[in-house]
């Protein structure tokens, strides 16, 4: 029938009158706001104020030029519809969504249009917002904010200088403050060398400086002169290359901003065990910490040593020879003027002197990537330095080389290598002609390297002893014999925190004559960042490896050069002109969103213990679901794990987690489609044709994967919004799968979930007359046991974020109520809000026409009543020696007996006379004869 036939269809035009209506509604009436305990955003007249608390939280987005597609949406209509659930339930619901604005792709897209990056973040973020509204998210709007606010990175500077002012105490496993440092150097309780009376003003602060959370360093960077900025590893490609603009990326030691993240890596892998994550996630956290237990041994080499870390102390006798990193700071100092007689040609890479093959390789490894350095499948490179170290367990000369696939960063710096039990040294062993010294008893047929276990040989005192007693045997030895000691290290690095750009949160800190730093007081924040036209950095030729950065903020000359009165008179000082990282914001952002408007302290002590303190005796606190992708189960989640024990060590939280329990919903896939020559042709104006696919006339090859503008497959929730409704598309996302599994976009699907809508609506809606249809008449004892299994199921569900099940158990019970003679109250009104959180427009619409005022946003969620649970008959299968063979239909009530009689007369038949020699009866579920 026509839409004129029937006026009062729910259509997408009808849907979506009703929804910017009910958007209105909630916007003007506050209705999703949540009370705090004290302050601004308190409200003891909320229906929720003073209820059980409930804190989700979603990773809020990166706002780009090109809005949301399909796919961005999924875990955010998840959260919402689970905190509408929730809600219902009587609990305080917290919300909210923020926006991390800062990062390289608005300043790029400025560069290349000119338009400031602050112009552009904020109508992207406006644009998020109005996309974000029309699905019908129910967020407390006043507690949003963007990281780029210059309201909100004052905190971020704040936190920085709590970081910057605190020292980590090995002995107390915490941060203290580095006043109590100095105090402690001052009263002679902690010794200093020289004594700290006899040091300087500038010795001193060198000292302490060299103590702080965070701190200036030589570090290693992958510097991009194509683009004048140091790189992420994240932002270079696996060829050495930047992931924008494709430029060659070159490892430079460059002064640095870094984080002591590497302090905290017990503390940040045992409490792993506090926290409600997914299992995979914890292991990418445990394997990035990389904790590993063995020993230190130094190797003389001159009048020197070279120290190194390994996990296999009881291999020493096996260990023919060493490996630096390219960048050791030992490597310039052992080089000798020529080749030892008799080195081996392979060893020199055809070089004339020791020097000029460092030097050579030194820049081919500069090129590369630590992904290209570490690849367990490259052909092992290096050359011999020239020099050779002692084994100190055996006396034997061990050459000393140098290979890209050791890094400067990880452990030491360098290794022992034992190449007939590791294979990455045996491989290096094997292409430049190295011994091999088996120190564990080997299998016969093994020829390469065995990593397996065995008794220990050719290990002098430690032969025939297990690996396990070998290790610690070697261990005490060293230790014995001042050759080494027990330790613990880390594959963790310490963070490096700044970038030569622009568009980021300036350092609260300044430098005097003596070129140390100086932290501003909190008076002086937020440094806001000056407005320029020059925001972008000064870039190179693209493989002029040795230039320097040039930071776009060093231009600003009336703003780098500042007069202070830091507390000694007005002087002059210079301010750092690198920026924080686009991680910055994000380490923090769940703490603002408790009490946003604070400009006191970063949260009120009672507001944050309420929404994020623990609620048991040993508990971590935190946010009590954390929704987002796994991408994320790294960096993001360990450097927000790292700030928040700092705050938590100084007292500003009392929460040592920032997220409780997490969640990592799956992502909306999408067909892609290439022509003959492989290039992407527009999703949306492909047609299936006899099981083919065709752009126009032409045949296409169809693949599956992301949904992207670069593929031409993006389809946008403006366009769903527009086509069916925003109820229609939560509706479609929730039911397409698992939350947590991600599945392909078939818009052609999405009619579905209309047609259950439009199912639900004629229920109450007659759509002739648009007259209420629905009767106070009971309903039948078969349609309530089903309505009540429904309510039961529902709630389950919802429970454990299993939306799309729930969604069908609510598709069940309107197909139940459709063919009744009668619409039922009884029935409907459950029915109404259990699809109110996946339908919110919709079912505030008809629970409007059902004859109740305002929202329902607070009505309480449908109950099960037990006694509806109760089945009238169960139906037992009984099986002879394992196959079904009948099936009987008692009451619940009755006895084993009872049920065993007469399921031998169901199978009297096929039993033929035989007697059974067992019968087994398993309550509720089937009847086992064996015969």
């Amino acid at each position: 029938m026509s839409e004129t036939e029937n006026p009062f269809r729910y259509t997408a035009a009808l849907a979506g009158e009703m929804e910017l209506r009910w958007q209105q509604y909630w916007a003007e009436n506050g209705t999703f706001h949540a009370p705090n305990p004290v302050g601004e955003l308190a409200d003891p007249d909320h229906p929720r104020a003073g209820a059980p608390k409930l804190h989700v939280q979603d990773m809020f987005p990166y706002p780009s030029g090109a809005g949301l597609h399909v796919g961005h949406p999924l875990g955010y209509i998840g959260t919402d519809c689970y905190t509408r659930f929730q809600r219902m339930n009587g609990f305080n619901v917290l919300h909210p969504m923020g926006f991390d604005a800062f990062g390289l792709p608005a300043e790029q897209y400025a560069v290349q249009t000119g338009t400031h990056p602050a112009v552009t973040t904020a109508a992207n973020v406006e644009r998020y917002r109005q996309q974000l509204r029309r699905l019908g998210l129910a967020y407390d709007e006043r507690r949003s904010f963007s990281t780029t606010d210059p309201e909100y990175y004052r905190w971020t500077q704040w936190i920085f200088l709590q970081v910057f002012n605190s020292w980590f105490d090995p002995e107390l496993k915490k941060a203290r403050p580095i006043t109590e440092l100095i105090a402690e150097f001052e009263s002679g309780s902690r010794p200093t060398n020289p004594a700290w009376t006899a040091m300087s003003a500038t010795e001193k602060r060198q000292l302490i400086d060299d103590h702080r959370l965070a701190y200036m360093s030589e570090a290693p960077v992958n510097w991009c002169p194509g683009l004048g900025t140091v790189l992420s590893n994240e932002e270079v490609t696996p060829d050495g290359r930047s992931e924008r603009g494709n430029f060659p990326v070159f490892k430079r030691s460059l002064k640095q901003w870094m984080m002591r993240i590497t302090a905290y890596c017990d503390r940040l892998v045992e409490d792993l065990d506090t926290l409600d994550w997914p299992e995979p996630v914890k292991l990418m956290q445990r394997n990035w910490i990389g904790r590993s237990q063995g020993a230190h041994v130094d190797f003389p080499i001159g009048d020197d040593h070279i120290r190194v870390f390994t996990t296999r102390p009881d291999t020493l006798f096996g260990a023919t020879y060493m490996v630096l990193a390219p960048e050791h700071d030992l490597v310039e100092s052992i080089i000798p003027a020529a080749w030892p007689a008799g080195v081996p040609d392979v060893w020199t890479g055809g070089h004339a002197s020791p020097a000029e093959a460092v030097t050579a390789y030194r820049a081919t490894a500069a090129a590369k990537t630590e992904e290209e350095r570490t690849a367990d499948g490259k052909v092992k490179t290096g050359v011999f330095t020239g020099a050779y170290a002692t084994n100190p367990v055996n006396g034997e000369r061990v050459p000393v080389f140098i290979a890209d696939y050791v890094l400067a960063g990880y452990g030491t710096g360098a290794i022992m290598a034992v190449p007939a039990h590791d294979e990455r040294d045996f491989d290096f062993a094997t292409a430049f002609a190295l011994p091999v010294v088996r120190t564990i008893e080997t299998p016969e047929g093994v020829e390469g390297a065995y990593t397996g276990d065995g008794a220990v040989i050719n290990s002098g005192f430690l032969d025939g002893l297990t690996k396990v007693d070998a290790k610690a045997a070697m261990i005490t030895w060293l230790e014995e014999q001042g050759k080494g000691s027990g330790a613990t290290t880390y594959r963790l690095r310490d963070w490096l925190f700044s970038r030569q750009r622009y568009w980021g949160e300036p350092f609260p800190i300044v430098y005097d004559e003596t070129g140390l730093p100086i932290a501003l007081p909190d008076a002086m924040l937020p440094v806001v960042l000056p407005d320029t036209d020059d925001f972008a950095p000064r870039t190179f030729d693209p493989d002029d490896a040795e230039s320097e950065p040039e930071t776009p903020l060093s231009r600003k000359k009336d703003w780098v050069e500042v007069e202070l009165d830091l507390g000694d008179g007005l002087k002059t000082y210079t301010r750092e002109t690198n920026t924080m990282p686009q991680w910055a914001g994000s380490c923090w952002y769940e703490l603002r969103y408790l009490d946003p408007h604070n400009e006191q302290e970063l949260v009120d002590p009672a507001n944050e213990a309420y929404w994020m303190g623990p609620r048991e005796p040993g508990g971590s606190g935190g946010v009590d679901l954390y929704v987002g992708g796994v991408e994320h189960a790294v960096l993001h989640l360990l450097y927000a794990r790292f700030w928040h024990k700092v705050l938590f060590d100084l007292g500003h939280v009392s929460s040592f987690e920032p997220f409780h329990k997490l969640f990592n919903q799956g992502y909306i896939q999408a067909y892609a489609f290439r022509d003959a020559r492989g290039v992407i042709v527009p999703a949306e104006e492909v047609v299936e044709r006899d099981g083919a696919w065709y752009y126009g006339d032409q045949k296409v090859n169809r693949e599956y994967g992301k949904m992207g503008k670069s593929l031409k497959n993006v389809v946008t929730p403006d366009e769903m919004c527009d086509q069916y409704g925003a109820d229609t598309f939560r509706v479609y996302e929730m039911a397409m799968g698992p939350l947590d599994v991600s599945r392909p976009w078939d818009t052609r699907a999405v009619i579905g979930s209309q047609r259950f809508l439009q199912r639900a609506w004629r229920l109450v809606v007659d759509e002739e007359t648009g007259q209420n249809r629905v009767t106070d008449e009971p309903l039948d004892p078969k349609s309530r046991k089903v309505l009540h299994k429904v309510i039961a199921g529902v709630r389950e569900d919802m429970g454990e974020l299993r939306f799309n099940t729930a969604i069908a158990k609510l598709i069940e019970l309107t197909n139940t109520l459709t063919p009744l003679p009668r619409v039922s109250r009884e029935a409907v009104e459950p029915l109404v809000l259990m699809m109110s959180p996946f339908a919110p427009h919709l079912a505030e619409e008809l629970w409007g026409r059902l004859g109740h005022q305002g929202t329902l946003a607070y009505a309480d969620f449908p109950q099960a009543d037990p006694a509806q649970l109760v089945a009238d008959s169960i139906t037992y299968p009984v099986q002879i020696n394992g196959k079904v063979r009948g099936r009987v239909e008692v009451s619940p009530e009755t006895g084993e007996a009872e049920v065993r009689e007469a399921a031998l007369a169901a199978v009297a038949d096929a039993l033929d006379g035989r007697t059974p020699k067992k019968v087994i009866v398993v309550k509720g579920r089937l009847v086992s004869v064996v015969v």
